[in-house]
Protein backbone atom coordinates (compact mmCIF):
# COMPACT_ATOMS: atom_id res chain seq x y z
CA UNK A 1 0.00 0.00 0.00
CA UNK A 2 1.16 3.51 -0.71
CA UNK A 3 1.57 5.73 2.37
CA UNK A 4 2.75 9.19 2.87
CA UNK A 5 -3.00 0.77 26.66
CA UNK A 6 -3.99 3.14 27.68
CA UNK A 7 -2.77 6.65 28.47
CA UNK A 8 -1.27 6.55 31.92
CA UNK A 9 -3.26 8.58 34.41
CA UNK A 10 -1.82 6.97 37.49
CA UNK A 11 -2.53 8.85 40.68
CA UNK A 12 -0.99 8.47 44.09
CA UNK A 13 -3.26 5.53 44.82
CA UNK A 14 -1.38 3.53 42.20
CA UNK A 15 1.32 2.57 44.64
CA UNK A 16 -1.32 1.09 46.90
CA UNK A 17 -3.23 -1.02 44.38
CA UNK A 18 -1.01 -1.56 41.36
CA UNK A 19 -0.51 -5.24 40.73
CA UNK A 20 -1.98 -6.28 44.09
CA UNK A 21 -4.75 -8.87 43.98
CA UNK A 22 -7.83 -7.86 45.92
CA UNK A 23 -8.76 -9.78 49.04
CA UNK A 24 -11.54 -12.28 48.52
CA UNK A 25 -10.82 -12.51 44.78
CA UNK A 26 -7.65 -14.57 44.91
CA UNK A 27 -7.62 -18.36 44.52
CA UNK A 28 -7.27 -19.75 48.02
CA UNK A 29 -6.50 -23.19 46.69
CA UNK A 30 -6.08 -24.92 43.37
CA UNK A 31 -9.24 -26.99 43.48
CA UNK A 32 -10.59 -26.33 40.02
CA UNK A 33 -10.74 -23.52 37.47
CA UNK A 34 -9.88 -20.28 39.24
CA UNK A 35 -9.86 -16.57 38.45
CA UNK A 36 -7.79 -13.87 40.14
CA UNK A 37 -8.07 -10.10 39.74
CA UNK A 38 -5.49 -7.32 39.89
CA UNK A 39 -5.58 -3.60 39.22
CA UNK A 40 -2.81 -3.09 36.72
CA UNK A 41 -3.15 0.67 36.65
CA UNK A 42 -5.24 3.00 38.77
CA UNK A 43 -6.03 6.69 38.98
CA UNK A 44 -8.38 8.87 40.99
CA UNK A 45 -11.50 8.04 38.96
CA UNK A 46 -10.86 4.56 37.59
CA UNK A 47 -8.52 1.70 36.87
CA UNK A 48 -7.45 -0.99 34.42
CA UNK A 49 -8.23 -4.46 35.68
CA UNK A 50 -6.93 -7.83 34.58
CA UNK A 51 -8.39 -11.23 35.38
CA UNK A 52 -6.24 -14.34 35.06
CA UNK A 53 -7.92 -17.72 34.67
CA UNK A 54 -6.11 -20.92 35.58
CA UNK A 55 -7.15 -24.48 34.88
CA UNK A 56 -5.95 -26.50 37.85
CA UNK A 57 -8.03 -29.53 36.93
CA UNK A 58 -6.79 -32.63 35.15
CA UNK A 59 -9.15 -32.05 32.20
CA UNK A 60 -9.30 -29.68 29.24
CA UNK A 61 -11.59 -26.67 29.66
CA UNK A 62 -13.37 -25.93 26.39
CA UNK A 63 -14.83 -22.56 27.29
CA UNK A 64 -15.17 -20.18 30.21
CA UNK A 65 -17.52 -17.63 31.72
CA UNK A 66 -16.55 -15.20 34.46
CA UNK A 67 -19.25 -13.17 36.18
CA UNK A 68 -19.10 -10.61 38.95
CA UNK A 69 -20.93 -7.61 40.35
CA UNK A 70 -20.02 -3.93 40.50
CA UNK A 71 -21.96 -1.20 42.35
CA UNK A 72 -23.64 1.58 40.40
CA UNK A 73 -20.68 3.85 41.16
CA UNK A 74 -18.37 1.74 38.96
CA UNK A 75 -18.91 0.64 35.35
CA UNK A 76 -16.88 -1.26 32.76
CA UNK A 77 -15.94 0.62 29.60
CA UNK A 78 -13.43 -0.81 27.11
CA UNK A 79 -12.57 -4.49 27.47
CA UNK A 80 -10.38 -6.97 25.57
CA UNK A 81 -9.76 -10.68 25.06
CA UNK A 82 -13.33 -11.52 26.11
CA UNK A 83 -16.95 -10.84 25.20
CA UNK A 84 -19.06 -8.94 27.72
CA UNK A 85 -22.66 -8.39 28.74
CA UNK A 86 -24.00 -6.29 31.62
CA UNK A 87 -27.37 -6.42 33.36
CA UNK A 88 -27.77 -3.96 36.22
CA UNK A 89 -24.15 -4.12 37.29
CA UNK A 90 -23.86 -7.91 36.91
CA UNK A 91 -21.08 -8.37 34.35
CA UNK A 92 -20.55 -11.56 32.41
CA UNK A 93 -17.35 -12.14 30.42
CA UNK A 94 -17.00 -15.12 28.06
CA UNK A 95 -14.05 -16.35 26.07
CA UNK A 96 -13.12 -15.23 22.59
CA UNK A 97 -12.56 -17.76 19.78
CA UNK A 98 -8.83 -17.88 20.42
CA UNK A 99 -8.63 -18.25 24.21
CA UNK A 100 -11.47 -20.55 25.24
CA UNK A 101 -9.55 -23.82 25.41
CA UNK A 102 -7.40 -24.28 28.51
CA UNK A 103 -5.31 -27.40 28.89
CA UNK A 104 -4.59 -28.66 32.42
CA UNK A 105 -2.31 -26.10 34.06
CA UNK A 106 -2.89 -23.48 31.34
CA UNK A 107 -3.92 -19.86 31.90
CA UNK A 108 -5.69 -17.10 30.00
CA UNK A 109 -6.25 -13.42 30.73
CA UNK A 110 -8.68 -10.68 29.83
CA UNK A 111 -8.92 -7.08 30.89
CA UNK A 112 -11.10 -3.99 31.09
CA UNK A 113 -11.10 -0.31 31.93
CA UNK A 114 -13.39 0.76 34.79
CA UNK A 115 -14.90 4.17 35.51
CA UNK A 116 -15.08 4.24 39.30
CA UNK A 117 -12.90 2.66 41.94
CA UNK A 118 -14.94 -0.27 43.29
CA UNK A 119 -13.50 -3.75 42.79
CA UNK A 120 -15.51 -6.73 41.51
CA UNK A 121 -17.37 -8.85 44.07
CA UNK A 122 -19.33 -12.12 43.99
CA UNK A 123 -17.04 -13.58 41.36
CA UNK A 124 -17.88 -16.93 39.79
CA UNK A 125 -16.19 -18.84 36.98
CA UNK A 126 -18.23 -21.36 35.03
CA UNK A 127 -20.75 -21.31 37.85
CA UNK A 128 -18.28 -22.00 40.66
CA UNK A 129 -16.49 -19.64 43.07
CA UNK A 130 -13.51 -17.90 41.52
CA UNK A 131 -11.24 -19.07 44.34
CA UNK A 132 -11.82 -22.70 43.41
CA UNK A 133 -14.47 -25.16 44.44
CA UNK A 134 -16.51 -27.31 42.13
CA UNK A 135 -14.39 -29.00 39.50
CA UNK A 136 -17.36 -29.62 37.22
CA UNK A 137 -17.42 -26.37 35.24
CA UNK A 138 -20.14 -25.47 32.79
CA UNK A 139 -18.92 -25.46 29.21
CA UNK A 140 -19.35 -22.18 27.35
CA UNK A 141 -18.39 -21.63 23.74
CA UNK A 142 -18.75 -18.89 21.17
CA UNK A 143 -20.49 -18.92 17.83
CA UNK A 144 -20.32 -16.59 14.83
CA UNK A 145 -23.47 -15.36 13.18
CA UNK A 146 -23.08 -12.05 11.32
CA UNK A 147 -21.80 -10.78 8.02
CA UNK A 148 -18.27 -10.61 9.45
CA UNK A 149 -18.40 -13.28 12.14
CA UNK A 150 -20.03 -11.41 15.00
CA UNK A 151 -19.28 -13.29 18.22
CA UNK A 152 -22.04 -13.97 20.74
CA UNK A 153 -21.78 -16.03 23.91
CA UNK A 154 -23.89 -19.19 24.15
CA UNK A 155 -24.24 -22.21 26.40
CA UNK A 156 -24.01 -24.82 23.68
CA UNK A 157 -21.02 -26.98 22.88
CA UNK A 158 -21.55 -26.65 19.13
CA UNK A 159 -19.11 -24.50 17.18
CA UNK A 160 -19.61 -23.69 13.51
CA UNK A 161 -16.51 -24.22 11.38
CA UNK A 162 -15.67 -24.24 7.70
CA UNK A 163 -16.01 -21.58 5.00
CA UNK A 164 -18.69 -18.90 5.34
CA UNK A 165 -21.83 -18.99 3.19
CA UNK A 166 -21.71 -17.63 -0.34
CA UNK A 167 -23.82 -14.61 0.56
CA UNK A 168 -21.52 -13.52 3.37
CA UNK A 169 -19.56 -10.85 1.50
CA UNK A 170 -16.96 -8.54 3.00
CA UNK A 171 -15.57 -5.08 2.46
CA UNK A 172 -12.00 -4.78 3.70
CA UNK A 173 -10.41 -1.37 4.11
CA UNK A 174 -7.09 0.02 5.29
CA UNK A 175 -7.28 2.80 7.86
CA UNK A 176 -4.50 5.38 7.98
CA UNK A 177 -3.94 5.03 11.71
CA UNK A 178 -0.32 6.17 11.91
CA UNK A 179 -0.37 8.92 9.24
CA UNK A 180 -2.78 11.06 7.20
CA UNK A 181 -1.25 10.89 3.71
CA UNK A 182 -3.24 13.84 2.39
CA UNK A 183 -6.61 12.17 2.76
CA UNK A 184 -7.34 13.27 6.31
CA UNK A 185 -7.36 11.29 9.54
CA UNK A 186 -10.39 9.19 10.51
CA UNK A 187 -10.93 8.26 14.13
CA UNK A 188 -11.61 4.58 14.72
CA UNK A 189 -15.03 5.43 16.16
CA UNK A 190 -15.92 7.22 12.92
CA UNK A 191 -15.14 4.35 10.53
CA UNK A 192 -18.39 3.80 8.58
CA UNK A 193 -20.43 0.67 9.18
CA UNK A 194 -19.90 -0.60 5.62
CA UNK A 195 -16.41 -1.85 6.50
CA UNK A 196 -16.21 -5.40 7.85
CA UNK A 197 -12.45 -5.79 8.28
CA UNK A 198 -10.39 -2.76 9.28
CA UNK A 199 -6.66 -2.98 8.58
CA UNK A 200 -4.61 -0.62 10.75
CA UNK A 201 -1.87 0.88 8.59
CA UNK A 202 0.92 0.36 9.49
CA UNK A 203 3.26 -1.30 11.95
CA UNK A 204 6.82 -0.77 10.73
CA UNK A 205 10.19 -2.21 11.76
CA UNK A 206 12.86 -0.40 13.73
CA UNK A 207 15.23 -1.44 10.92
CA UNK A 208 14.85 -3.53 7.79
CA UNK A 209 16.29 -6.71 9.31
CA UNK A 210 15.42 -6.29 13.01
CA UNK A 211 11.99 -7.95 12.87
CA UNK A 212 11.05 -5.57 15.69
CA UNK A 213 7.74 -3.88 14.80
CA UNK A 214 6.36 -0.64 16.20
CA UNK A 215 2.92 0.95 15.88
CA UNK A 216 1.91 4.44 17.00
CA UNK A 217 -1.12 6.56 16.34
CA UNK A 218 -0.71 9.48 13.96
CA UNK A 219 1.13 12.40 15.61
CA UNK A 220 -1.01 15.40 16.52
CA UNK A 221 1.06 17.67 14.26
CA UNK A 222 -0.08 15.64 11.24
CA UNK A 223 -3.51 14.59 12.54
CA UNK A 224 -4.95 17.31 14.80
CA UNK A 225 -8.12 15.27 15.38
CA UNK A 226 -6.34 12.09 16.47
CA UNK A 227 -7.94 10.39 19.47
CA UNK A 228 -6.16 9.24 22.60
CA UNK A 229 -4.96 5.65 22.85
CA UNK A 230 -7.68 4.93 25.40
CA UNK A 231 -10.34 6.26 23.03
CA UNK A 232 -8.78 4.35 20.13
CA UNK A 233 -8.83 1.09 22.11
CA UNK A 234 -12.39 1.65 23.29
CA UNK A 235 -13.49 2.30 19.69
CA UNK A 236 -11.85 -0.96 18.59
CA UNK A 237 -13.89 -2.79 21.22
CA UNK A 238 -17.05 -1.11 19.98
CA UNK A 239 -16.33 -2.14 16.38
CA UNK A 240 -15.63 -5.70 17.48
CA UNK A 241 -18.87 -5.76 19.45
CA UNK A 242 -20.60 -4.91 16.14
CA UNK A 243 -18.95 -7.93 14.51
CA UNK A 244 -16.09 -6.08 12.83
CA UNK A 245 -12.56 -7.44 12.77
CA UNK A 246 -9.61 -5.11 13.40
CA UNK A 247 -6.14 -6.24 12.31
CA UNK A 248 -2.67 -4.73 12.38
CA UNK A 249 -1.11 -4.44 8.94
CA UNK A 250 2.63 -4.93 8.69
CA UNK A 251 4.82 -3.21 6.13
CA UNK A 252 3.32 -1.07 3.42
CA UNK A 253 5.36 0.75 0.82
CA UNK A 254 7.83 2.20 3.32
CA UNK A 255 8.01 -0.61 5.86
CA UNK A 256 10.55 -3.08 4.49
CA UNK A 257 10.65 -6.23 6.65
CA UNK A 258 13.33 -8.84 5.99
CA UNK A 259 13.43 -11.70 8.48
CA UNK A 260 16.93 -12.79 7.56
CA UNK A 261 17.66 -14.53 10.88
CA UNK A 262 15.89 -16.55 13.54
CA UNK A 263 16.52 -13.66 15.94
CA UNK A 264 14.57 -11.36 13.60
CA UNK A 265 11.85 -14.01 13.33
CA UNK A 266 11.52 -14.22 17.11
CA UNK A 267 11.51 -10.43 17.44
CA UNK A 268 8.74 -10.31 14.84
CA UNK A 269 6.61 -12.76 16.79
CA UNK A 270 7.21 -10.97 20.08
CA UNK A 271 6.59 -7.45 18.80
CA UNK A 272 3.54 -8.36 16.71
CA UNK A 273 2.07 -10.18 19.71
CA UNK A 274 2.64 -7.10 21.84
CA UNK A 275 0.72 -4.91 19.38
CA UNK A 276 -2.13 -7.41 19.08
CA UNK A 277 -2.38 -7.77 22.85
CA UNK A 278 -2.07 -4.07 23.55
CA UNK A 279 -5.09 -3.18 21.44
CA UNK A 280 -6.97 -6.47 21.61
CA UNK A 281 -6.80 -7.01 17.84
CA UNK A 282 -8.23 -9.89 15.85
CA UNK A 283 -5.10 -10.71 13.88
CA UNK A 284 -2.49 -9.71 11.35
CA UNK A 285 -2.24 -8.50 7.77
CA UNK A 286 0.97 -9.05 5.79
CA UNK A 287 1.50 -6.19 3.33
CA UNK A 288 5.12 -6.83 2.41
CA UNK A 289 6.24 -4.81 -0.58
CA UNK A 290 9.49 -3.63 -2.11
CA UNK A 291 12.35 -5.96 -1.18
CA UNK A 292 10.84 -7.60 1.90
CA UNK A 293 10.50 -10.95 0.09
CA UNK A 294 12.78 -12.47 -2.52
CA UNK A 295 14.09 -15.88 -3.56
CA UNK A 296 17.73 -16.92 -3.38
CA UNK A 297 19.41 -18.50 -6.37
CA UNK A 298 18.50 -22.18 -6.55
CA UNK A 299 15.27 -21.76 -4.56
CA UNK A 300 12.92 -23.06 -7.23
CA UNK A 301 10.15 -24.98 -5.45
CA UNK A 302 7.39 -22.96 -3.81
CA UNK A 303 6.37 -26.06 -1.85
CA UNK A 304 9.77 -26.34 -0.14
CA UNK A 305 11.31 -22.84 0.12
CA UNK A 306 14.90 -22.34 1.23
CA UNK A 307 15.33 -18.56 1.35
CA UNK A 308 15.67 -17.24 4.91
CA UNK A 309 13.25 -14.30 4.58
CA UNK A 310 10.56 -16.68 3.31
CA UNK A 311 11.24 -19.57 5.68
CA UNK A 312 11.40 -17.31 8.75
CA UNK A 313 8.20 -15.47 7.81
CA UNK A 314 6.33 -18.77 7.44
CA UNK A 315 7.67 -19.94 10.79
CA UNK A 316 6.65 -16.67 12.47
CA UNK A 317 3.12 -16.81 11.06
CA UNK A 318 2.67 -20.42 12.15
CA UNK A 319 3.84 -19.51 15.64
CA UNK A 320 1.38 -16.62 15.85
CA UNK A 321 -1.47 -18.79 14.58
CA UNK A 322 -0.67 -21.46 17.16
CA UNK A 323 -0.49 -18.86 19.91
CA UNK A 324 -3.85 -17.22 19.20
CA UNK A 325 -5.79 -20.21 17.93
CA UNK A 326 -8.58 -20.73 15.45
CA UNK A 327 -10.03 -17.23 15.79
CA UNK A 328 -6.80 -15.60 14.62
CA UNK A 329 -7.37 -13.66 11.38
CA UNK A 330 -4.54 -13.76 8.83
CA UNK A 331 -4.76 -11.71 5.65
CA UNK A 332 -2.23 -10.89 2.93
CA UNK A 333 -2.05 -8.03 0.45
CA UNK A 334 0.72 -8.78 -2.06
CA UNK A 335 1.15 -6.99 -5.36
CA UNK A 336 0.60 -8.88 -8.63
CA UNK A 337 4.37 -8.93 -9.12
CA UNK A 338 4.73 -11.28 -6.16
CA UNK A 339 1.87 -13.63 -7.06
CA UNK A 340 0.47 -13.71 -10.62
CA UNK A 341 3.84 -12.96 -12.23
CA UNK A 342 4.77 -16.42 -10.94
CA UNK A 343 2.96 -17.83 -13.96
CA UNK A 344 5.86 -16.54 -16.11
CA UNK A 345 8.77 -16.23 -13.70
CA UNK A 346 9.70 -17.62 -10.31
CA UNK A 347 12.61 -15.97 -8.58
CA UNK A 348 15.61 -14.80 -10.56
CA UNK A 349 15.82 -17.66 -13.05
CA UNK A 350 16.19 -16.63 -16.67
CA UNK A 351 17.37 -13.16 -15.71
CA UNK A 352 14.09 -12.21 -14.00
CA UNK A 353 13.87 -10.18 -10.81
CA UNK A 354 14.45 -12.50 -7.83
CA UNK A 355 11.27 -11.21 -6.19
CA UNK A 356 9.00 -12.60 -8.94
CA UNK A 357 6.40 -14.91 -7.39
CA UNK A 358 8.08 -14.77 -3.97
CA UNK A 359 4.78 -14.61 -2.04
CA UNK A 360 3.72 -17.99 -3.43
CA UNK A 361 5.57 -20.16 -0.89
CA UNK A 362 4.17 -18.06 1.98
CA UNK A 363 0.61 -18.26 0.70
CA UNK A 364 0.96 -21.97 0.03
CA UNK A 365 2.41 -22.75 3.46
CA UNK A 366 -0.34 -20.79 5.22
CA UNK A 367 -3.28 -21.72 2.98
CA UNK A 368 -5.04 -23.70 5.72
CA UNK A 369 -4.75 -20.75 8.11
CA UNK A 370 -5.31 -17.92 5.64
CA UNK A 371 -8.45 -15.86 6.18
CA UNK A 372 -8.13 -13.69 3.07
CA UNK A 373 -5.78 -13.11 0.19
CA UNK A 374 -6.51 -9.75 -1.40
CA UNK A 375 -3.89 -9.14 -4.08
CA UNK A 376 -3.43 -5.47 -4.94
CA UNK A 377 -4.82 -5.39 -8.47
CA UNK A 378 -3.43 -1.89 -9.02
CA UNK A 379 -0.04 -0.17 -9.20
CA UNK A 380 0.79 -3.03 -11.55
CA UNK A 381 2.53 -3.36 -14.86
CA UNK A 382 1.13 -5.64 -17.56
CA UNK A 383 0.73 -9.25 -16.37
CA UNK A 384 0.19 -12.26 -18.59
CA UNK A 385 -3.04 -14.16 -18.03
CA UNK A 386 -3.57 -17.88 -18.38
CA UNK A 387 -4.63 -17.28 -21.98
CA UNK A 388 -1.03 -16.09 -22.57
CA UNK A 389 -2.24 -12.60 -23.38
CA UNK A 390 -0.98 -9.51 -21.60
CA UNK A 391 -3.54 -7.89 -19.30
CA UNK A 392 -3.37 -4.24 -18.39
CA UNK A 393 -5.09 -2.51 -15.50
CA UNK A 394 -7.69 -1.28 -14.95
CA UNK A 395 -9.54 -3.29 -17.57
CA UNK A 396 -12.25 -5.82 -16.73
CA UNK A 397 -10.10 -8.51 -18.33
CA UNK A 398 -7.15 -7.63 -16.10
CA UNK A 399 -9.14 -8.05 -12.89
CA UNK A 400 -10.92 -11.20 -14.02
CA UNK A 401 -7.71 -12.85 -15.24
CA UNK A 402 -5.76 -11.99 -12.07
CA UNK A 403 -8.54 -13.36 -9.86
CA UNK A 404 -8.94 -16.48 -11.98
CA UNK A 405 -5.32 -17.42 -11.26
CA UNK A 406 -5.71 -17.64 -7.49
CA UNK A 407 -9.29 -18.91 -7.60
CA UNK A 408 -8.47 -21.75 -10.00
CA UNK A 409 -4.72 -22.26 -9.50
CA UNK A 410 -1.99 -21.98 -12.13
CA UNK A 411 1.25 -23.61 -13.29
CA UNK A 412 4.24 -21.88 -11.74
CA UNK A 413 6.68 -20.66 -14.38
CA UNK A 414 4.41 -22.33 -16.95
CA UNK A 415 5.30 -25.82 -15.71
CA UNK A 416 2.13 -27.97 -15.87
CA UNK A 417 3.79 -30.39 -13.44
CA UNK A 418 4.26 -27.68 -10.83
CA UNK A 419 0.79 -26.30 -10.10
CA UNK A 420 0.07 -23.67 -7.49
CA UNK A 421 -3.21 -25.07 -6.10
CA UNK A 422 -6.37 -22.99 -6.03
CA UNK A 423 -7.36 -21.32 -2.80
CA UNK A 424 -10.92 -21.60 -1.50
CA UNK A 425 -13.27 -19.04 -3.00
CA UNK A 426 -14.08 -17.61 0.41
CA UNK A 427 -10.38 -16.84 0.92
CA UNK A 428 -10.22 -14.42 -2.03
CA UNK A 429 -11.09 -10.73 -2.18
CA UNK A 430 -10.13 -8.33 -4.97
CA UNK A 431 -7.86 -5.44 -4.03
CA UNK A 432 -8.72 -2.09 -5.66
CA UNK A 433 -7.94 1.59 -5.05
CA UNK A 434 -10.81 3.58 -3.54
CA UNK A 435 -10.34 6.61 -5.75
CA UNK A 436 -8.02 8.02 -8.44
CA UNK A 437 -6.00 9.62 -5.61
CA UNK A 438 -5.43 6.29 -3.88
CA UNK A 439 -3.42 4.38 -6.47
CA UNK A 440 -2.62 3.86 -10.11
CA UNK A 441 -5.33 1.75 -11.72
CA UNK A 442 -8.56 3.06 -10.22
CA UNK A 443 -11.48 1.10 -11.68
CA UNK A 444 -14.90 2.68 -12.20
CA UNK A 445 -17.79 1.30 -10.13
CA UNK A 446 -19.64 -0.09 -13.16
CA UNK A 447 -16.52 -1.91 -14.36
CA UNK A 448 -15.97 -3.46 -10.92
CA UNK A 449 -19.52 -4.78 -10.97
CA UNK A 450 -18.88 -6.30 -14.40
CA UNK A 451 -15.83 -8.04 -12.93
CA UNK A 452 -17.89 -9.42 -10.06
CA UNK A 453 -20.68 -10.51 -12.40
CA UNK A 454 -18.17 -12.32 -14.60
CA UNK A 455 -16.39 -14.07 -11.74
CA UNK A 456 -19.38 -14.99 -9.59
CA UNK A 457 -22.11 -15.48 -12.22
CA UNK A 458 -20.30 -16.10 -15.49
CA UNK A 459 -22.08 -13.11 -17.07
CA UNK A 460 -20.98 -9.67 -18.25
CA UNK A 461 -17.50 -10.96 -19.13
CA UNK A 462 -15.39 -9.34 -21.81
CA UNK A 463 -12.76 -11.24 -23.83
CA UNK A 464 -11.27 -13.22 -20.93
CA UNK A 465 -13.57 -15.97 -19.65
CA UNK A 466 -12.75 -17.48 -16.22
CA UNK A 467 -12.43 -21.25 -16.00
CA UNK A 468 -15.39 -21.54 -13.63
CA UNK A 469 -17.98 -19.53 -11.75
CA UNK A 470 -16.86 -18.45 -8.29
CA UNK A 471 -20.07 -17.54 -6.41
CA UNK A 472 -18.36 -17.66 -3.00
CA UNK A 473 -15.77 -15.00 -3.86
CA UNK A 474 -15.42 -13.23 -0.50
CA UNK A 475 -15.59 -9.57 -1.47
CA UNK A 476 -13.45 -6.49 -2.06
CA UNK A 477 -10.48 -4.83 -0.38
CA UNK A 478 -9.48 -1.23 -0.87
CA UNK A 479 -6.73 1.21 -0.19
CA UNK A 480 -8.16 2.93 1.71
CA UNK A 481 -11.01 3.86 4.05
CA UNK A 482 -9.57 7.37 4.22
CA UNK A 483 -9.36 7.82 0.46
CA UNK A 484 -12.89 6.46 0.13
CA UNK A 485 -14.21 9.15 2.46
CA UNK A 486 -12.16 11.70 0.52
CA UNK A 487 -14.05 10.49 -2.58
CA UNK A 488 -17.50 10.83 -0.97
CA UNK A 489 -17.66 7.11 -0.06
CA UNK A 490 -18.17 6.09 -3.68
CA UNK A 491 -16.41 2.76 -3.18
CA UNK A 492 -18.03 1.62 0.07
CA UNK A 493 -21.59 2.70 -0.63
CA UNK A 494 -21.81 1.36 -4.19
CA UNK A 495 -19.95 -1.90 -3.62
CA UNK A 496 -21.64 -2.60 -0.28
CA UNK A 497 -24.99 -2.30 -2.05
CA UNK A 498 -23.84 -4.68 -4.81
CA UNK A 499 -22.45 -7.29 -2.41
CA UNK A 500 -25.54 -7.23 -0.21
CA UNK A 501 -28.11 -7.67 -2.93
Amino acid sequence: MSRKILVARVAAVLTVVLGIALAGFVPAHAAGVTASFVKQQAWETGYTGQITLKNDTASQVTGWKVEFDLPASTTVGAYWDALQTNAGGHYVFTNREYNGNLAPGASATFGFNAAGTAAPVNCRINGSPCDGGSTNPTTTTTSTTSRTTTSTSTTTTTTTTGPPPAGNKLLVGYLHSSFANGSGYIRMADVPAEWDIIQLAFAEPTSVTSGDLRFKLCPVAECPNVESEAEFTAAIRAKQAQGKKVLISIGGQNGQVQLTSTAARDAFVSSVSAIIDRYGLNGLDIDFEGHSLYLDSGDTDFKAPKTSVVVNLISALKTLKAKYGSGFQLTMAPETFFVQLGYQHYGGSGGADNRAGSYLPVIHAMRNDLTLLHVQQYNSGPIMGLDNQWKQMPSVDFHVAMADMVLGGFPVKGDVNNQFPALRQDQIALGLPASPNAGNGHTAVAAVHKVLDCLMKGSNCESYKPRAKYPSLRGLMTWSINWDRFNNAEFSKNHRAYLDR
